[in-house]
């Protein structure tokens, strides 16, 4: 480990010793990370009675593959996150559960294959600089930025260029702002869920989470019915043909033939702008914060850019041979997985190594605490790429590292994604510098993804010599 990974960088700090359930949901509506108990961090299993029942945190490896893959169909998707996430994203991939996820599943598992997504790195590339251009153009009225909001945009612009062939006629500030009120309303359609409150009733922030999602649905939806309408033949426009709302078009389950309808094709493109636009967001934000903190590290990202570039334009076969900042991605994510906490509910009584766990027991896997657990990381809070090289992997238990989960459910955009931030990271890290104002830390909250609470403010210095 370099003397630099010494530099702690920003953690959340959780509920220490019992306390009270007034407190407790408090710190749930703020930020439910901070809500786990500190032995997340050093036992296999963890427990937090709330409101008269158990909440059980699976920490061990060895539990996580028995309750995501060994005994998958005996942990359905927790009621909590199902009431938090279906009303948006309906049916796709991410929400459904059985065999009508299975068929999407099979029927989409195709067009994410490793040489198929090599052809939207161009895109990436060039939303990336064009990104760039516009901090640096002369008319930029300041060299400040709040990177997350930025990042944002820039991993929009990649998703509606590769999923719709730029998607004429969305408003990409109005998706990104109605993304960030329906996340806010969350933490209460959680909660109601913990109380048993039906989810028809009204709560704060409710009818402004539904505003945004039915603008987005309902653009979506739109989408898909005129690209239906006019097809995506090459001869009217060649652009289309390749993109993801194309081969989603073109889509079939092997073993039924079954193809998705109108609302199963929007269900799936809001899920991938959500999923996909904003996880690789805050992982890039989140990446810029930590190499502002660690300027050696950052230096070594540099200095296997400019050899494998040789001082080039960044190229499309560049992205895969930049292992070294790849292993800082991996490593960003491990210190802030976007997707910090997997829930799960027991579906009947379960065995769960020695523990006996009853019918309709929530059962996390807290991806955040997993990844700085005292048993399975030297030094879990800091910030050192060194633990991705090859062989620190293969001596890693497969599930100590959860960034995109795990077993039949692994997201199925995890290629794309580290792809894609690979070539924005490049990009944007030889052109400019990033560094944080004086005294700033930002604060990790939960909101189903790990934000930066309030955004990430940064200053922009452009690179000497830099195009």
């Amino acid at each position: 480990m370099s003397a630099e990974a010494t530099t702690i960088p920003v953690r959340i700090r959780t509920l220490e010793g019992p306390v009270s359930q007034l407190r407790l949901l408090r710190t749930v509506l703020r930020n439910p990370l901070e809500a786990m108990p500190a032995s997340v961090f050093s036992q296999p299993i963890a427990r937090r009675r709330f409101m008269r029942r158990d909440l059980l945190y699976s920490c061990d490896p060895e539990l996580i593959r028995q309750v995501l893959v060994e005994q998958e169909a005996s942990f359905v998707k927790a009621d909590a996150m199902r009431r938090a996430l279906v009303p948006a994203l309906g049916q796709g991939l991410l929400t459904a559960e059985g065999a009508h996820w299975r068929w999407q599943r099979r029927a989409a598992a195709p067009i994410f294959r490793h040489d198929r997504l090599l052809g939207f790195v161009p895109a990436m590339i060039q939303a990336a600089q064009a990104t760039v251009q516009r901090w640096t153009a002369p008319e930029a009225r300041s060299t400040r930025v709040d990177m997350l909001h930025e990042m944002m945009q820039t991993t929009y612009n990649v998703i509606v260029e590769t999923m719709l062939s730029g998607a004429p006629g969305l408003d990409q500030g109005r998706i990104e702002r109605g993304v960030a009120e329906y996340l806010e309303a969350t933490p209460w359609a959680v909660m109601t869920s913990l109380f048993g409150i039906p989810g028809w009733v009204p709560h704060p922030k409710k009818r402004q989470g539904r505003a945004a999602r039915d603008y987005v649905r309902e653009a979506l939806i739109g989408i898909v019915q005129r690209r239906r309408q006019t097809g995506s033949d090459t001869s009217a426009n060649k652009a289309v043909q390749g993109d993801l709302l194309a081969l989603l078009l073109q889509a079939q389950d092997p073993e039924t033939g079954q193809v998705m309808n109108d609302r199963e094709l929007a269900d799936n493109l809001l899920t991938f702008i959500v999923a996909g636009h904003e996880t690789t967001a805050l992982t890039l934000s989140w990446s810029f914060y930590l190499l502002a903190r660690h300027p050696k590290i950052e230096a070594l990202v540099l200095a296997e850019i400019a050899q494998v570039t040789g001082g080039d334009a960044l190229r499309p076969d560049h992205v895969p041979e930049l292992a070294y900042t790849r292993q800082v991605i991996q490593e960003t994510m491990r210190l802030y997985p976007p997707a910090a906490l997997v829930t799960r509910m027991a579906a009947t009584d379960v065995q769960l190594g020695s523990l006996t766990v009853a019918a309709g027991t929530p059962t996390y896997v807290p991806v955040y605490a997993v990844h700085r657990h005292l048993s399975l990381w030297d030094n879990p809070d800091a910030f050192d790429p060194e633990r991705f090289r090859p062989e620190a992997v293969k001596a890693r238990h497969r599930y100590a590292y959860l960034p995109f989960g795990a077993g039949p459910r692994i997201c199925i955009g995890a290629s794309f994604a580290m792809l894609e931030a690979v070539a924005i990271l490049t990009t944007v890290l030889r052109s400019v510098r990033p560094s944080l104002p004086p005294g700033f830390e930002p604060s990790p909250r939960l909101r189903i993804t790990l934000r930066p609470h309030g955004g990430l403010p940064m200053q922009l210095t452009p690179r000497p010599g830099a195009a």
